[in-house]
């Protein structure tokens, strides 16, 4: 998720707002960008994972190939080349006019949010928080235990980012 303002359309989601809310914690959002460029994490996939475990759902390695499974096309044609255009113009593209691109920075980002917000949507829409996985005998076990099976279907995850994220969410 790109750091944004959280008035932006579709807050009615249960799984938007508490990806807006868990986000802007402190050291979530650092968190989640370290294990999205250095894991290669979508933060929309790993915060359906917790807010999975919110509702005390725990996941299989399978479980999360699945999830990862439905929003990949999106992901890919989308989220990242937003996100890569946006990072670009962070630095400005010589020699275009630098308020220009600051400008078309600040739209690419607010495009870049939604797009994010309509592949969080796809999960809820298409897999259901509440019946995926198997039910666990705790949030913050079920929370351990999904990010874990991300992390094997990834490779091995950071253990800092993943520490903090799991003490932040056993904060719930």
């Amino acid at each position: 998720m790109t750091s944004a303002n959280t008035n932006t359309t579709g807050g009615q989601s249960p799984f938007w707002n508490f990806s807006l809310e868990f986000y802007a914690r402190p050291q979530v959002a650092p968190a989640c960008l370290e294990l999205q460029d250095n894991a290669g994490v979508d933060v929309n996939v790993l915060l359906y994972l917790l807010f999975v475990a919110q509702h005390g759902r725990q996941l299989s390695r399978n479980d999360v190939a699945r999830i990862n499974d439905t929003v990949l096309a999106w992901r890919e044609r989308v989220v990242r080349p937003l996100r890569t255009l946006r990072r670009e113009l962070k630095n400005g593209i010589a020699p275009s006019d630098v308020v220009a691109a600051a400008a078309l920075r600040t739209d690419v980002k607010r495009i870049e949010l939604e797009a994010e917000r309509i592949e969080q949507e796809m999960l809820e829409r298409l897999l259901f928080a509440s019946t995926i996985g198997i039910q666990a005998p705790s949030p913050i076990e079920a929370a351990r235990a999904n990010v874990a099976a991300y992390g094997e279907f990834l490779g091995e995850l950071p253990a800092a980012p993943v520490k903090l994220l799991l003490d932040v969410f056993a904060m719930n």
